[in-house]
């Protein structure tokens, strides 16, 4: 479904559909508000930063380190590993192949030199780590508050990213929608590379050590 939704996004934007045109009429409204030179700007910036790569990965390291210690395994490590690779390697693409202009440039272009607006990594990131971060704290029955958190981050974190980004005009809102599909997508893929790869590599390697 996620890999419908962004490839039908992108289908609309690069023929000029109705999604670019209610992209450019929310970043006029937007605009309008002038965040980005107020005072609240700087409140709503930390905001963006739920969905910044070094705010989740400084949490993710004393999950996982805490779970090395505590649980004795590198499984969780390997996890994060694998995303991080993954969303790099796909945003990236998306990013430089489509080369989409931030709402700041005049229109919404595509294939520019300067665009690496679409889709939006911090919204990925939030999708994608957070869960992973969620994940971990289930399998690993964390006490019930730590779960708790790690829901409430995978939930909300994503949409908290997804307007602070977007009210600031950093993004357009599609940027978002697509960014999110890429994040459920690649939560998908690192869980079934788990199932498949990860975790019976690290059960193998557990009981060639116990033997």
């Amino acid at each position: 479904m996620s890999l419908l939704v962004a490839g039908l996004v992108i289908a609309d934007l690069l023929a000029g559909g109705v999604l670019e045109r209610l992209d450019l009429e929310i970043s006029e409204v937007v605009e309008s508000w002038g965040l980005v030179d107020s005072a609240a700007y700087p409140a709503v910036w930390v905001v963006t930063q739920v969905g910044g790569r070094v705010t989740i990965l400084a949490v993710l390291a004393v999950l996982v380190g805490w779970l090395a210690w505590r649980r004795r395994t590198l499984l969780p490590l390997l996890r994060v590993v694998v995303a991080v690779a993954l969303l790099t390697g796909v945003v990236f693409a998306l990013k430089h192949g489509l080369g989409r202009t931030a709402p700041r440039f005049p229109g919404s272009y595509f294939f520019h030199d300067d665009g690496r607006s679409f889709p939006s990594g911090h919204v990925a990131n939030a999708v994608l780590m957070w869960g992973v971060a969620r994940w971990q704290a289930v399998e690993y029955r964390l006490p019930a508050r730590v779960q708790r958190l790690f829901w409430w981050l995978s939930v909300v974190g994503p949409l908290a990213t997804a307007v602070s980004m977007v009210s600031l005009n950093f993004h357009w809102i599609t940027d978002a929608v697509v960014g999110a599909a890429v994040g459920v997508l690649l939560l998908g893929v690192v869980h079934g590379l788990d199932a498949v790869v990860l975790s019976r590599w690290v059960r193998a390697r557990g009981v060639r050590q116990s033997a």
